[in-house]
């Protein structure tokens, strides 16, 4: 078995149908790759159906698994321990693939032996027509999006790997760990695939970028608003607090010099905001947004201040054997 596409689902039944039979549709082996689902605890009607298309397709093998601790990295590693494939390829259930895909992304590791995680294009499949601020400013990151402006990318840095659109070696997502928690339970602990590329930085493994290799991003309607924007902002600051704590260890005494600073920040932010309100400039939903930003890394680094048990939770390495 070459590949393990591992696709995360909770209560998506709607749209995780679109992603699995995007894969099925790959232009590669049907014999050299499987397709697992890793159900996180779904209520909804996500097992029938994704019994029913494995019931209906012969060609490719489709496993249906379920993940009842509630938390997307329980969902990912625990599928890669019964992933079969020498490359595991993580994706989300909002998401279409193109044909080649898979191919594309297999191509990247023939390129240098150091190579241990790719990604390419991940762009937006609007669900209505967005708002023009949304164009402007969130067709990145703030959407899980990205679109490399070359067509091939090899480097030190992590090149915007997403783990809706992620393959890493099996050995190395083994050897470095696994996915940091994220949001777990509904409330954002830690940095999930951006520490788990950190990881593989300190193993010394290049990663790569191939814009070819595209897969399409579902956008509903209540991702394109300014409540998301200030959600996904303070998931943001929560992820940052976790990935700064780990990499530097601050005292209590740094702690609470932090939280003065993002105070200031926070405050800064804030009047940036009214600003650009009361001119007409559009920008001011993204520094309103940042104002949960800083909000959100107030209220974290008081918690690692206060919170030993929180402070042994954020350095945990190894998430796998958990």
């Amino acid at each position: 078995m070459v590949v393990s596409v591992i696709i995360p689902t909770y209560n998506r039944c709607n749209l995780i149908g679109l992603t699995i039979e995007s894969f099925i549709r790959q232009n590669f082996d049907k014999n050299n790759f499987e397709i697992i689902i890793a159900d996180n605890n779904s209520t909804d009607d996500t097992k029938n159906v994704v019994t029913k298309i494995a019931e209906g397709n012969t060609h490719i093998s489709i496993k249906y698994f379920l993940e009842s601790r509630q938390g997307v990295h329980y969902a990912r590693n625990s599928a890669a321990k019964i992933a079969k494939g020498s490359f595991l390829y993580f994706t989300d259930d909002d998401m279409i693939a193109d044909p080649d895909l898979l191919k594309e992304l297999l191509y990247l590791f023939t390129l240098d032996e150091k190579i241990a995680c790719v990604t390419g294009s991940v762009l937006p499949k609007w669900e209505v027509e967005p708002p023009e601020w949304i164009r402007k400013y969130c067709q990145n990151g703030l959407l899980s999006l990205n679109i490399p402006e070359e067509k091939i990318i090899i480097s030190d840095d992590d090149c915007n790997v997403y783990s809706c659109h992620e393959m890493i070696k099996r050995d190395l997502f083994f050897k470095s760990g696994g996915f940091n928690p994220e949001n777990t339970k509904g409330e954002w602990i830690g940095d999930g695939e951006t520490g788990l590329n950190m990881k593989l930085k300190e193993l010394k493994c290049k990663f790569a970028s191939n814009s070819k290799s595209t897969i399409y991003h579902i956008i509903p309607v209540d991702r394109m608003s300014q409540k998301y924007l200030n959600k996904r902002l303070a998931n943001q600051g929560n992820s940052d607090c976790y990935t700064y704590y780990r990499k530097f260890r601050p005292s209590s005494k740094r702690l609470t010099f932090d939280i003065l600073i993002y105070v200031v920040k926070s405050f800064y932010s804030f009047i940036k905001y009214i600003y650009k309100k009361i001119t007409g400039a559009d920008r001011w939903h993204i520094h309103f947004a940042y104002c949960y930003y800083y909000f959100a890394k107030i209220k974290y680094s008081f918690r690692l201040i206060f919170n030993a048990d929180w402070r042994t939770l954020v350095l945990k390495m190894n998430w796998i054997d958990e």
